[in-house]
């Protein structure tokens, strides 16, 4: 099992930055990718971001291109995404998930562990 704690959400309003982590424990595989989904009410969870375990693969969703950046640092077990100029849009509960292996995948099937999610609400 592997647990996933997302932190770093909170009320911004539109222009403003945030920082999203993602800490995880217990039993992660040797090497496993990592990403970032988000869902806002009504709507179904749809992908943001993700990383492969070197850090050299990155994905982004169109929506976010340009605007969000996902890092890792594999001696804390832990992913970021650093939000910058945050629209009313991207206010959804963001979660953090992770995959085994070296493949870094979009869907939300192919990923195994999900955190709690933390909100992220942008005023207008």
């Amino acid at each position: 099992q592997v647990q996933l704690v997302e932190s770093g959400g909170g009320l911004v309003q539109a222009g403003d930055s945030l920082r999203l982590s993602c800490a995880a424990s217990g039993r992660t595989s040797s090497t496993y990718a990592m990403g970032w989904f988000r869902q806002a009410p009504g709507k179904e969870r749809e992908f943001v971001a993700a990383i492969s375990w070197s850090g050299i693969t990155t994905y982004y969703a169109t929506s976010v291109k340009g605007r969000f950046t996902i890092s890792r640092d594999n001696a804390k077990n832990s992913v970021y995404l650093q939000m910058n100029s945050l629209k009313p849009e991207d206010t959804a509960v963001y979660y953090c998930a992770t995959r085994p292996g070296w493949v870094v995948e979009t869907s939300i099937s192919e990923y195994d562990y999900w955190g709690q999610g933390t909100q992220v609400t942008v005023s207008s």
